[in-house]
């Protein structure tokens, strides 16, 4: 096979990192400048749409840079009623060289084997880099949306757990837990190494089982003052049993929006919290966090089927403390008090009420671009998430 003669290097270029790349044909933008080589790769995706009539009408969408070239670490999904959890990961961790993680995956919706091979797939896929974040969800997630039994759900999450160290040890699992049984069950394709375990915790007994039997914790829907007091019940239950309190990984999903300020903005957003916080689990989470008396009027509103009341009644202070806004910068600075309140990776909750999806596209490019770590001066540990 005829090799490519390497060309002598012009203005603007670098010594391409890979080896290869004089005679190699799979990366024939390395050598340029990195801005250069997004531009020449939206071309490229144009002159293919161009090439069909029926698509000449579509334009090109802007190639989003690399997130590892913008300094994140780790990309966490989520799961609620768009895509599957797994998926988005799997796609990320083969791409790019980043740490991926699930918030997470419903221990009532998939059977305890089926979890397990997932993750197993997810292990070779991303080795060494995916953390199985699991959790028990919410009644409408669990009963109204798939059949099942929203029962004992802090037994239902231990129990998991406990089934999955066994099974991704790559054992034969004969387990009798309190929610469910497993017998006979072994992986014939288990992971090369351990697949670190983060529970999604709210209230203490489930921030308990995360201190106790995971390797991490997923916080969600909380403010800055909050983390410190649920970080406070994991490391607790961690020195309780004998582990290193410090050990346990707290990460947080961060609710930021990248929408322009104005009434629409703002609308959505009450509306977003009413569709959470209405929600059984996190009305509880927030009554025990002391947000009961302030939420009172949001929630008997709803109780009533006053939407517009119960949109009208969600306090101002309630949204500056559970969604990040504004400058990059001072979303920056709000997701660094985060990090001094106890939390040790953040990732971020993108959201948007555009209904244009190629403008939708541009606004979260945009703010990936614009909260990128390497961009900060000292940037905290965040990173983009589902």
């Amino acid at each position: 096979m005829p090799r490519r003669k390497e060309k002598q290097r012009r203005h603007g270029e670098y010594v391409p990192p890979c080896p290869h790349y004089p005679h190699c044909v799979g990366c024939p933008f390395i050598n340029l400048p990195y801005p250069e080589q997004l531009r020449r790769k939206q071309q490229i995706v144009a002159q293919a749409l161009a090439a069909y009539p029926s698509l000449r009408h579509v334009e090109a969408p802007a190639v989003v840079p690399s997130p590892q070239r913008l300094g994140y670490r780790d990309a966490w999904s989520l799961e609620v009623d768009g895509v599957d959890c797994f998926t988005p990961v799997a796609v990320v961790g083969a791409a790019t060289r980043l740490r991926v993680g699930t918030a997470i995956a419903n221990v009532y919706t998939r059977g305890p084997a089926t979890l397990a091979m997932s993750a197993a797939g997810m292990a070779e896929v991303a080795p060494g880099r995916f953390c199985l974040g699991i959790g028990a969800g919410s009644e409408p997630i669990v009963e109204a949306w798939n059949g099942g039994k929203f029962t004992r759900p802090v037994a239902r999450v231990r129990d998991t757990v406990r089934f999955l160290r066994v099974a991704l040890a790559g054992e034969r699992v004969a387990f009798r837990g309190e929610t469910f049984a497993v017998e006979g069950f072994r992986l014939s394709r288990p992971p090369a190494g351990p697949i670190p375990i983060h529970v999604a915790a709210l209230r203490p007994r489930m921030l308990r089982v995360a201190g106790e039997a995971a390797d991490g914790a997923i916080l969600n829907w909380l403010s800055v003052d909050d983390v410190r007091k649920a970080v406070a019940v994991v490391r607790k239950a961690a020195e309780s049993v004998g582990r290193d309190p410090g050990g346990i990984e707290i990460t947080a999903r961060l609710i930021v929006s990248v929408d322009p300020p104005g009434p629409q903005a703002e609308t959505g957003l009450r509306r977003h919290v009413n569709a959470y916080l209405n929600v059984p689990v996190y009305r509880a989470f927030h009554d025990w966090l002391g947000r009961g008396e302030l939420l009172a009027p949001m929630w008997r509103a709803w109780d009533a089927g006053d939407r517009k009341g119960a949109v009208a009644a969600v306090p101002e202070n309630v949204l500056n403390d559970l969604v990040l806004a504004g400058t990059a910068d001072s979303v920056r600075a709000h997701v660094q008090r985060y990090m001094d309140a106890g939390v040790d990776t953040a990732f971020f909750h993108l959201l948007t009420f555009e209904q244009d999806r190629a403008r939708k596209r541009e606004l979260v490019a945009e703010a990936i671009r614009a909260l990128a770590p390497a961009l900060a001066p000292r940037g905290p540990a965040v990173q983009p998430g589902g």
